[in-house]
């Protein structure tokens, strides 16, 4: 599914074409997605401009009069503009017409995103309020996840992949961040020393802001705002690769199944 840089990608890639636009127009061809679109979107934000476009975790804020289009991409959706020179597609579940002309299509094929409208401080809403914190800012650090960690049994690559930890770390970014600081997935969280936590940390904010760079990570289903897939994938170093050699030390990457989620390591650079 689309993880954290694919979605900052994603609004990256949109807010030039819809930020401080009005929406002049909102097209449902089907509500039911995760949760049933609201039956009064169009009531709530025709006509209304969008202000500066945020993400927390996942999750894109669109922010207008009143409150907040709250939106994410599921496991298969993706945002996509045009200028309506394309006719809408089988899965384009979603389109809203701004006033510069372009279209903001909602394109997903498993129907595992959602879209609401949201008053109030969005921070505080049901979906995002027990999330930990994101993973390039300065409340996340290696302190932080050493703290966490003590006692815990579960592997350090289901530890940093939950999103009360820090959001964001999902499976492709948790298995490369752990090759990078040398850490076999499979060890107990609460078993890593904070010297090797603070190592993790880096690895992550250095994973994460190359993918974002380079346009995130290249999915059969995640596309740009404009249309074109992340190229982050040419770079993984285990992601994928079972059976492969090492990039470092030439030996045959294994996988095994870590909370329900294959997950590839090299046995001898990762201890």
């Amino acid at each position: 599914m689309p993880e954290l840089p694919e979605v900052e990608t994603t609004r990256r890639g949109i807010a030039p074409f819809v930020e401080n636009e009005r929406i002049e127009e909102v097209t449902v061809r089907e509500s039911r997605l995760r949760s049933p679109v609201p039956a009064d979107l169009a009531e709530r934000i025709v006509g209304e401009r969008v202000g500066t476009i945020l993400r927390r975790a996942k999750y894109l804020l669109l922010p207008v009069a009143g409150g907040h289009l709250l939106w994410h991409l599921g496991m298969s959706g993706s945002l996509r503009l045009t200028q309506g020179q394309d006719a809408p597609k089988r899965h384009d579940h979603i389109e809203l017409r701004m006033s510069s002309g372009w279209l903001l299509r909602y394109h997903d094929p498993r129907r595992f995103g959602a879209l609401d409208f949201i008053t109030g401080d969005p921070l505080t809403d049901r979906r995002l309020i027990r999330l930990g914190p994101e993973p390039l800012s300065d409340d996340f650090d290696g302190d932080r996840l050493h703290r966490l960690s003590r006692g815990k049994r579960a592997a350090v690559k289901t530890f940093i992949m939950d999103n009360a930890v820090v959001v964001g770390v999902g499976n492709i970014y948790a298995a490369e961040a752990l090759f990078i600081a040398g850490i076999d997935p499979r060890r107990a969280a609460g078993r890593i020393s904070l010297e090797r936590y603070r190592l993790l940390c880096a690895a992550i904010k250095q994973v994460l802001a190359a993918a974002i760079e380079q346009g995130g990570t290249t999915l059969r289903d995640f596309v740009s705002g404009q249309g074109e897939p992340g190229y982050f994938a040419q770079r993984l170093n285990v992601y994928g690769r079972a059976g492969e050699p090492c990039r470092r030390c030439a030996a045959p990457l294994l996988q095994v199944t870590l909370g329900q989620r294959a997950s590839v390591f090299c046995a001898t650079c990762q201890r």
